[in-house]
């Protein structure tokens, strides 16, 4: 990936919107255009077809994460979605996720770590440590907290398929779960992409909250347990 990289910045705030856009300048990263709501944000995703869109979640007329889903529905080609929200366990941010979104960010994310965001998410990884999108799927799973869940038959999983995406939910990297399967990590990616691709997944992310929505793993697990035998 030679090309800029192209960003839309949906934030409703001013001073937001142009801290970020000289940071992310300053990095040799192409802020395409600028959105102050949800509605035109993804005006301008569809006008402008950016790599990454840093949304903020709390907008007027319509917030981010109504914008992520019509961004993200039915287009193979959408662009990445990073969250912007000043509070790490929003119910919000969870239900992004769920739409598709890649991460989050919170707003005070420093100038480093925001470039390394978005260049992270631009190459198909996601954001989010597994181990963070669990403290939001054990805040907010089945507790009526008004998210979408995402629904998805765990049945055309193959048994390794199942193992592997048991223990990435738990928070391991490929590189760890190479090492307790005795893999090469090529074979773990490899499991990674298949269960995605036959999950319909975007990325990691939303494979840890399906592997919690659909009870393979329990909220109270610890990163890295043992997997409970059948």
């Amino acid at each position: 990936m030679t090309e800029p990289l192209r960003v839309l910045l949906a934030d409703d705030q001013t001073l937001v919107r142009t801290g970020f856009r000289l940071i992310l300048g300053a990095d040799g990263i192409d802020v395409v255009a600028e959105a102050t709501n949800g509605a035109e944000a993804v005006e301008a995703a569809r006008r402008t077809l950016p790599d990454v869109v840093l949304m903020d979640v709390r907008m007027p007329e319509m917030d981010g994460l109504e914008a992520t889903r019509r961004i993200l529905a039915g287009a193979p080609d959408a662009p990445r979605v990073i969250i912007l929200t000043t509070f790490d366990l929003d119910r919000y941010v969870y239900a992004a996720l769920s739409a598709g979104a890649s991460g989050f960010l919170l707003k005070d994310v420093t100038p480093e770590q925001l470039t390394a965001a978005v260049r992270t998410v631009r190459t198909g990884d996601a954001l989010l440590a597994p181990a963070i999108t669990r403290r939001l799927v054990q805040r907010f799973t089945r507790q009526g907290g008004g998210t979408t869940a995402l629904h998805r038959d765990l049945a055309s999983l193959t048994p390794r398929e199942l193992e592997v995406l048991g223990l990435l939910a738990r928070g391991l990297s490929n590189a760890e779960l190479a090492a307790r399967l005795h893999l090469a990590e090529t074979t773990v990616k490899t499991h990674v992409a298949r269960i995605l691709a036959k999950l319909g997944l975007r990325d990691r992310v939303q494979a840890v909250i399906v592997a919690y929505e659909t009870g393979l793993v329990s909220a109270g697990e610890r990163e890295g347990a043992e997997p409970t035998a059948d």
